[in-house]
């Protein structure tokens, strides 16, 4: 074997080592200039086209909880309509806006295309309605209505009707079991907007483009609870909307159900009297105005005396809460906001305000003991009370001869409570009070609750009205101004006069501003609720609770249940003895008072009855009718604007309801059977091993026939009792 020398190899190793490296570099340097024209000479094209590729979020609805009745019956839950929605980002992409498309819709769906539109522009401050205030990149509902033919139609020529869609979706829906509306109480849905979704994105209950929330009622108070939590699955996509995968998914979480105190029974039996007598009042003649009365509007509070829950709750005018589904139509929400509409969406039991009249006197009584006066004496009770010239009348300008503060609330004497408010007001100094003056009658209106909330779960709840000394001197300099330019000395009218009386005084706490206020009139104000709440607590013995309407949160699945326990926030400012006396006088008055003609025949050895009748007057209307009651299980107060006296419009009415509550006929007899609640409900509605809870079913309410009235109902009331 010939040997080769080592010499002879070096050259091509080197040749080769050249080579390769003369390799490497031309890659480098190729793998360099397409960096260099990928990240420099088209970095921007490129990145274009990067930023297209996105994450898109396709969000499933959370199936929104129940309102529940007291029982389990649902009063608002859902159900599977066909819905039929527009893009307005697709409809805007087209040259007409989708005009041409939205015409092509209206035709399928019988409607007209201006109705159509109306649903999918947008709401601001000069748009009239219908127009769609949620967000403009979710799919807006034209229609929930839709018919099988027509989605059918629209999903088959999907080429006609770009941007559109027709597919099964849950809406809200309002039952009303038994004819209950409950609407007030319940309140409405609508879409979200950008501004909340803004508001709420750092909260624990953030909001989706999708989302619908409360408006209103409970509704708007449990919105959190009931509203759940959308499921959201997000998917990678390149810039032509292809999927490339998907990120990631956060499931659907439906809301809590809320179990109400609310019994839908009460509820319907409540509504229909209370629609009963606005309907009888408005056949009666008023003898002051010569014209029947209008009883305009009118409200009705049915309460749990140790717990204030609320069994029922009614306000007249009321509405359909399912015109609100779907997107409210430019008819219904005239109907419902217009000036002629006496504004069905305010609830007048906790946002009508009014003078109480005589029901207000409870307050004066107690604030009469706290200032020293004997429940037991005897003080005058003449026909009117004077006043440096001016007279101030008996309700009937009737005298009841001396008697106690008991017999004045049986036979509701106004002279007796103006002798001692004026008595008071001169302790106080007059028209130049002391510097601590006691204010018993304004103190004790206070203590009872009244000028402020009493906290119930319901949204826009208002205040009322105490006129104190604070509240003259505010009212005058807010008012000082147009009182000055109004007022005329002599020669004017009668709210000339008073206007300029108010400019030189208005700050003033006047004795006939005492006088009126010691029987609930004047700049008095205060709302269904509030009277419910002080009667409940004079019939417990003295508790003010937070009336609520909310019982429970029950989880979807049933395995979570939140009880909402009954909260006080203070204490009548009376002993027990004082309590016992008001509760007698209170009785007397049911028995042979203002309201004894509306119990005759009442079962009172059985369930003990005790009422206060209203007659509150009011400068320019018709009289408002008050009637405040109490069981020993129940509060019920109605008002009726306009309607009336308070046991002459509103007394029938509520006694049907204590009738169906306890199931005694007109006679008093009873029928356990027919009774609807004659004890309160303690226990919650049972809830079923999947979860659901149990629902009995419930008969509209049919009041019995009417029995023919007797001599002594067709005559009226005896001579010697007043219908306060």
């Amino acid at each position: 074997m010939t040997n080769i020398p080592e010499t002879g190899r070096t050259p091509r190793v080197q040749i080769r080592l050249v080579i390769i490296q003369i390799l490497v570099v031309s890659l480098l340097l190729t793998l360099g200039g397409r960096l260099w024209y990928l990240q420099v000479r088209n970095g921007d094209e490129y990145a274009e086209e990067a930023s297209g590729n996105h994450v898109q979020q396709v969000v499933q609805p959370a199936v929104r909880g129940s309102i529940l009745d007291a029982r389990g019956v649902p009063i608002a839950d859902n159900e599977t309509r066909l819905v039929v929605s527009a893009s307005r980002t697709d409809l805007m992409k087209m040259k007409d806006d989708g005009k041409a498309v939205l015409a092509k819709l209206a035709d399928v769906l019988d409607m007209t295309p201006e109705e159509v539109e109306g649903k999918v522009r947008l709401c601001d401050a000069k748009t009239p309605q219908p127009c769609w205030n949620g967000s403009p990149y979710q799919p807006i509902p034209i229609t929930d209505e839709a018919t099988p033919k027509q989605a059918l139609q629209i999903r088959e020529r999907s080429e006609d009707f770009p941007g559109i869609t027709a597919e099964p979706t849950a809406v809200r829906r309002y039952a009303a079991p038994g004819k209950s509306n409950t609407a007030q109480v319940l309140g409405y849905l609508s879409p979200v907007t950008d501004e909340e979704i803004k508001k709420a994105e750092n909260t624990d209950s953030p909001f989706l483009r999708s989302d619908m929330v409360g408006r209103s009622g409970l509704e708007r108070t449990y919105d959190k609870q009931l509203r759940g939590k959308a499921g959201v699955t997000r998917y990678e996509v390149d810039n032509l909307g292809r999927v490339i995968g998907e990120a990631d998914a956060d499931a659907a979480r439906p809301g809590a159900n809320v179990v109400t105190s609310i019994d839908a029974r009460v509820q319907a039996v409540a509504e229909y009297w209370l629609n009963d007598a606005m309907k009888k009042a408005r056949k009666e003649f008023d003898k002051n105005t010569n014209e029947n009365y209008k009883a305009d509007a009118g409200a009705v509070v049915v309460m749990e005396n140790k717990t204030g829950r609320v069994v029922s709750m009614a306000s007249n005018p009321t509405y359909d809460p399912n015109a609100w589904v779907g997107g409210i139509t430019g008819k219904d929400y005239a109907r419902l906001t217009g000036k002629k509409s006496n504004y069905p969406l305010l609830n007048r039991a906790i946002q009508g305000q009014a003078a109480p009249g005589s029901i207000f006197k409870v307050i004066p009584t107690t604030a009469a003991v706290n200032a020293g006066y004997d429940f037991n004496d005897r003080y005058p009770c003449p026909s009117s009370y004077s006043i440096g010239g001016q007279t101030f009348k008996n309700y009937e300008s009737k005298g009841h001869g001396s008697i106690t503060l008991g017999q004045a609330l049986e036979v509701s004497c106004d002279t007796v409570f103006y002798k001692l408010s004026h008595d008071q007001w001169r302790k106080d100094g007059g028209n130049k009070p002391v510097k601590d003056p006691k204010d018993w009658f304004y103190k004790t209106a206070h203590q009872f609750g009244l000028g402020k909330e009493t906290g119930i779960d319901l949204p826009n709840e208002v205040t009322g009205r105490v006129p104190d000394r604070q509240w003259k001197k505010d009212y005058w300099k807010a008012n000082k101004d147009a009182w000055c330019k109004q007022g005329k000395k002599s020669g004017g009218d009668y709210a000339e006069r008073i206007a300029y009386e108010n400019c030189l005084e208005g700050m003033k706490m006047r004795a006939g501003d005492s006088v009126n206020y010691s029987i609930g009139q004047g700049d008095t104000l205060v709302t269904p609720i509030q009277m419910a709440t002080i009667y409940a607590a004079i019939a417990n013995g003295g508790t003010l609770y937070d009336p609520t309407v909310g019982k429970a949160i029950v989880s979807a699945d049933g395995r979570q249940v939140e009880e909402i326990a009954p909260k006080s926030h203070g204490k009548l400012p009376f002993d027990a003895k004082t309590q016992k006396d008001i509760d007698g006088a209170l009785a007397d008055v049911a028995t042979r008072g203002t309201a004894a003609w509306r119990f005759q025949g009442w079962p009172q050895d059985k369930i003990p009855m005790h009422a206060k009748t209203g007659t509150a007057e009011v400068y320019g209307k018709q009289t408002t009718s008050w009637f405040a009651t109490y069981t020993k299980d129940y509060t019920i107060v109605m008002t009726i604007s306009q309607g009336g006296t308070g046991s002459g419009a509103s007394g029938p009415a509520v006694r049907q309801i204590y009738n169906a509550i306890y199931g005694l006929d007109d006679e008093g007899k009873q029928d356990l059977k027919k009774a609807l609640l004659p004890e309160p409900q303690k226990n919650l509605p049972k809830i079923k091993p999947d979860g659901s809870i149990a629902s009995p079913k419930i008969k509209p309410y049919k009041p019995a026939a009417p029995k023919p009235p007797t001599e002594q109902q067709l005559a009226g009331p005896p001579a010697d009792w007043r219908r306060d």
